[in-house]
């Protein structure tokens, strides 16, 4: 019988492994003890380091001593116990219980969701039994129950190894018990000896290893790199320009050596996209037939296959895109632009999970979109419509996170309209992990308008914007929420979102979509990016706290436009606007602003100061605060670099007042020398951060008063 690509893949793996001699003996003689000293390995380090081969040699260790081992990845888990058990008995080869009886059932729900047939194969074994568990950081939110539940109920027989970038959290190292059943293992760089034996494994010329070694410090994903480019190249003088990131400057080389320019692209395209499909690629490179150059990217060393599509580390894309954009902006932009053709013929065309898949994957060209999002893979959360046993639960959730008095109007719309809501599960018949409502505001009657202050507040705004014609719709995301997280950015947070452009793109005649905030300060960056911004003439107080409001017309810009103009792909389809100087004739005319808008505009430009490239849309530039100060007849980047002397004075102004200095501190730790987070900037100034958040929001309308008081007298 012929061998599988499997096994040829397996052993050139094998043969490539190098170093981890430490590692590698404490495994073996945890294998060989009669009792596990410890019923958790917990590896962590940073991304490239070799978490992943490490637990691959492990499972091959296993497998020759005759352990049982099962290796998962969390990338394809999603973070719910039945997904991550179903995971493990579909690794282990165990049945996954779908119709089993109805005491097991009730006695595995007892034990906390646990799966007999897993639990039941360890148990069954006389020896020890290997759970490998890569890309642990990604079942953060799991990891309560896991400590909890899943942990506790394994055999003793069990060990658990998990890999992930992060150190214990406090929970591990807070509990007396899990201290003692844990061994934490920080996996560094190559030693010298071992980061040449790899090189010596590639056949890199000796020659080449004294500068290689002082260029990657023995970080083993640019070791893999640079033997990738030699690879490439054949006879190569490898000689590394002077810069502190390894990986980018190693990359820049790389892209630049690949075996043709077709390649190169390919390379590029697949930094550029979260997910990388075959027809992806030929669409982007305007190919018929990308089979090979597919195949070819499949074999990067760098280059990971997901469930739907292939992806580059972390690093690397970061790494190849920026030094793109840096490199060829005109290249980085022609890329872009076909990527977004593509995502929009996708669009028009799917429907369903392909149509949110494709919204997903678009939404992820935003950079600044990004950090409101989730990226993991959704396919395994059911999305429901509402059942009458679910109101109860439902009315409860919204209770705990905002109030009896919303509760009741939760309840009252529930009924009103059953239609709107969809439920968020883990399985079949489930419990509600979340839900959102939409109303459809054209059906509701004016008495119910007036029963709900949000629905009053929207529908006043949209008379304002010229009362519904015949035919016209109008969407209230009017609750939203996870049952733990509530509006916190998560897995349901990411997947509502997404159900919401779905509905825009998808709903004929829609004239109006809004959507509930109840912190619209933390939104306020996201919405702006994504052309829904905040409507303050629409905000709602219910029993006391005020909610935010963020909508967008789509008389005024239809969804597709809106897709085809967000600010992120405008700005990366031209590459050289920053640098272009205007004549007269093209600058505006000087920009007469309302209060309110002049105070989005003070906002916006404060947490774009330091990144030019995002000031440039900012209206102030042709305000009378800059052009008073140059004139009219000026480029761009004289208009934003007196922005941002402008921003800058306004700010060092409140040193000057005793009891506005902490608003100085405030304002400076987030904007002018930003901290990693509001937590840690409260840290440094070292106050709560309850009035750190007072003193930046007083310290951001101080700063807008006077810059509004410049601009009345301009």
């Amino acid at each position: 019988m012929a061998s599988r690509v499997w096994d040829r893949l397996c052993e050139i793996r094998r043969r490539r492994f190098v170093g981890r001699t430490q590692e590698i003996l404490l495994f073996e003689s945890v294998l060989a003890s009669k009792q596990l000293p410890w019923q958790v390995l917990y590896i962590f380090g940073v991304g490239g380091v070799g978490k992943t081969t490490l637990l691959r040699e492990f499972a091959y260790i296993c497998q020759e001593a005759g352990t049982p081992v099962v290796h998962v990845d969390a990338r394809n888990i999603e973070p719910y116990p039945e997904s991550f058990y179903k995971a493990l008995e579909v690794a282990a080869g165990v049945e996954f219980q779908i119709n089993e009886p109805q005491r097991r059932r009730e006695r595995r729900e007892e034990r906390g969701f646990a799966q007999d047939g897993l639990c039941d194969a360890i148990a069954c074994h006389s020896g020890h039994y290997v759970v490998l568990i890569d890309t642990y950081e990604m079942l953060v939110t799991l990891e309560d129950w896991q400590l909890q539940v899943f942990l506790p109920q394994l055999p003793e027989n069990a060990l658990v190894v998990l890999a992930g970038r992060q150190p214990p959290s406090k929970a591990w190292r807070s509990d007396p018990g899990w201290q003692a059943l844990t061994y934490t293992l920080e996996l560094c760089n190559f030693s010298l000896e071992e980061s040449c034996a790899y090189l010596s494994k590639r056949q890199i010329p000796e020659q080449q290893y004294e500068c290689i070694l002082n260029f990657t410090y023995g970080h083993p994903l640019a070791l893999s790199l640079v033997a990738d480019v030699f690879a490439q190249q054949g006879e190569f003088n490898f000689r590394p320009e002077a810069a502190p990131d390894v990986v980018k400057t190693l990359l820049e080389q790389f892209v630049q050596e690949v075996k043709s320019p077709l390649h190169r692209a390919a390379l590029e395209v697949c930094t550029l996209v979260r997910l990388t499909t075959e027809a992806l690629l030929a669409d982007t490179l305007g190919l018929d037939d990308v089979y090979d150059l597919f195949q070819w990217l499949r074999e990067v060393s760098f280059i990971e296959s997901g469930l739907h599509g292939v992806f580059p580390h972390d690093l690397v894309r970061e790494a190849i895109s920026t030094d793109l954009r840096w490199r060829n902006p005109e290249r980085y932009a022609e890329l872009f632009s076909r990527a977004r053709t593509y995502y929009i013929k996708r669009i028009q065309q799917s429907e369903g999970a392909q149509l949110e898949r494709a919204l997903f994957d678009y939404m992820f060209k935003s950079p600044q979109a990004r950090q409101f999002f989730l990226w993991q893979d959704n396919s395994n959360l059911l999305s429901d419509s509402l059942r009458e046993t679910d109101i109860s639960a439902l009315v409860a959730m919204v209770a705990k996170h905002e109030g009896e008095v919303s509760a009741k109007l939760a309840g009252q719309w529930l009924a009103k309209q059953p239609q709107g809501v969809l439920v968020f599960r883990c399985c079949e018949g489930g419990t509600p992990l979340g839900f959102m409502m939409m109303l459809a505001l054209h059906e509701v009657n004016t008495e119910d308008l007036q029963l709900d202050p949000a629905t009053q507040a929207v529908w006043n705004y949209i008379q304002q914007q010229g009362s519904l014609q015949l035919g016209e719709k109008a969407t209230f995301c009017r609750f939203w929420m996870a049952a733990d997280t509530y509006q916190a950015v998560s897995q349901i947070q990411s997947l509502i979102n997404i159900k919401i452009f779905r509905h825009c793109v998808t709903t004929a005649n829609l004239a109006f979509m809004f959507t509930a905030l109840a912190e619209p300060d933390f939104w306020e960056f996201f919405c702006t990016r994504a052309n829904t911004p905040l409507l303050p003439e629409a905000y709602f107080t219910v029993d006391g706290r005020q909610y935010g409001v963020c909508g967008h017309n789509y008389r005024v810009e239809p969804v597709m436009e809106l897709l085809r103009s967000l600010p992120d792909w405008v700005l990366a389809m031209s590459p050289g606007l920053s640098s272009v100087n205007h004549s007269l004739e093209q600058i505006e005319s000087v920009e007469v602003f309302r209060q309110s808008e002049f105070t989005t505009a003070v906002r916006q430009a404060l947490r774009d100061v330091l990144r030019p490239e995002a000031l440039q849309q900012n209206p102030l530039l042709n305000s009378p605060i800059v052009t008073k100060c140059i004139g009219s007849n000026t480029s761009t980047p004289e208009r934003i670099a007196t922005l941002q002397l402008i921003l800058e004075q306004a700010i060092e102004s409140l040193k000057r007042s005793p009891r506005e200095t902490k608003f100085y501190c405030a304002l400076y730790h987030t904007y002018l020398q930003p901290a990693r987070s509001q937590e840690h900037a409260a840290e440094i100034l070292d106050i709560s951060i309850g009035s750190f958040r007072r003193h930046l929001k007083a310290g951001i309308a101080r700063v807008t008063e006077i810059l509004w008081h410049q601009q009345s007298e301009n």
